[in-house]
C-alpha cells in the first residue's frame, strides 16, 4: 500500500523548481502589479470616478472573454500534451523494439559468431543514440561512434548525411549479407523485418513532430489576447477591490501566462527542456538493455 504525506503536497507548492513557470513569469508578474498599482491610485485619487461610470461595467467583457480564453488555452495545452504523449509513446516503441530485436538475434546468431554479434549489439545502440542527438540538432561523432573497437562497425556512415539512416542502412546491409550467406533463413529475415523498419518509421514520425510546430500566428494571438484581457482587467477590479486589485490581478496573470508557457514547452518534446522526453536517458538504457540480451 502506498502511503501518502500530505507534507509533500506543501512542498510542491513552496518550493519553486528550475522548471516552474514562477521564476519565468516573475519581471512580468511584478511589472503588472506595477502597473496595477498605478490604476488604481489613478482611479482612487486622481479621477475620482462617479458611482455610476461605465468603467465599472468593464467585468461585464471580462466575464464574457473569460469563457473563450479558457477554452482556447485548454485546446492550447491539450495539443501541446498531445504532441509531448506521441513523442513518448515512439520511443517507448523503439525501446521496446530494440529489445525484441536484441532478443530475435539473440536466438538466431550462432553462440561462437562474436563479430556478428558485436556489430548488432552496436548498432542498435548506436541507432538510439543518433536519433537522440539528431531530434536535439546536436553533432553525431561521439565516443560510441570514434571508439577504436568501434570503428569496423561504423565505417561505412557519411557524417554529412542523416546519421539514423545511415546507421539503420547498415543494419540492413548486414542482415542481407547474413541472408546470402546462409545464417539467416527467409523466414528469419521476416521474423526480424518488424523491428528493422521500425527504426525508420520510428524516426520519421519523430521528425514529423519535430519539424511541425503549432502555427505561429495562432500562438501570437493567444498571447495577445492574454496581454489585452490582463490589462483592462485593473479597470474593473479597482472600483470592487481597491488596491487589493493589485495580487488579484497579478494572480490572474499568473495563471493564463504559465499555461501558455507549459503548452510552448511540451509542445516540442525534443527540446531539451526540463520537462521533455529523457531521450538521452532512453538510449541509455536501450544501450544497457541491448548489451544485457546480445
Amino acid at each position: 500500500m502506498i502511503s501518502y504525506n500530505p507534507r509533500d503536497w506543501f512542498t510542491f507548492i513552496i518550493r519553486f523548481h528550475k522548471a516552474d513557470t514562477f521564476r519565468q513569469l516573475l519581471p512580468l508578474i511584478i511589472g503588472i502589479s506595477l502597473y496595477t498599482g498605478a490604476v488604481a491610485w489613478l482611479e482612487i485619487y486622481y479621477w475620482q470616478l462617479p458611482e455610476k461610470h461605465y468603467l465599472r461595467n468593464i467585468p461585464v467583457m471580462h466575464t464574457l472573454l473569460g469563457f473563450a480564453i479558457s477554452m482556447l488555452l485548454v485546446f492550447r495545452t491539450n495539443t501541446a500534451y498531445d504532441r509531448w504523449w506521441e513523442g513518448r509513446k515512439l520511443w517507448g516503441a523503439l525501446v521496446n523494439n530494440s529489445r525484441n530485436m536484441a532478443m530475435k538475434l539473440e536466438t538466431i546468431l550462432p553462440l561462437d559468431d562474436r563479430k556478428n554479434r558485436d556489430f548488432f549489439r552496436k548498432s542498435i545502440s548506436a541507432f538510439a543514440v543518433a536519433l537522440h542527438h539528431h531530434l536535439h540538432k546536436e553533432q553525431t561523432r561521439m565516443e560510441l561512434f570514434e571508439d577504436e573497437e568501434n570503428r569496423h562497425v561504423f565505417q561505412g556512415i557519411d557524417w554529412e548525411k542523416h546519421v539514423p539512416n545511415q546507421v539503420a542502412l547498415l543494419m540492413h546491409r548486414q542482415v542481407q549479407q547474413l541472408y546470402r550467406d546462409g545464417v539467416f533463413t527467409a523466414e528469419q529475415l521476416l521474423f526480424i523485418n518488424a523491428e528493422l523498419q521500425s527504426f525508420t518509421d520510428i524516426c520519421g514520425a519523430c521528425e514529423r513532430i519535430k519539424n511541425t510546430p503549432i502555427p505561429f500566428s495562432y500562438s501570437v494571438f493567444i498571447k495577445k489576447f492574454i496581454f489585452f484581457y490582463v490589462m483592462t482587467l485593473p479597470f474593473g477590479f479597482v472600483f470592487q477591490l481597491g488596491f487589493y486589485a493589485i495580487p488579484v490581478t497579478a494572480f490572474v496573470f499568473y495563471v493564463l501566462a504559465s499555461l501558455e508557457l507549459i503548452a510552448e514547452e511540451i509542445e516540442d518534446p525534443f527540446g531539451g527542456d526540463a520537462n521533455d522526453v529523457p531521450t538521452e536517458t532512453l538510449s541509455r538504457n536501450i544501450h544497457r538493455h541491448v548489451g544485457e540480451l546480445i
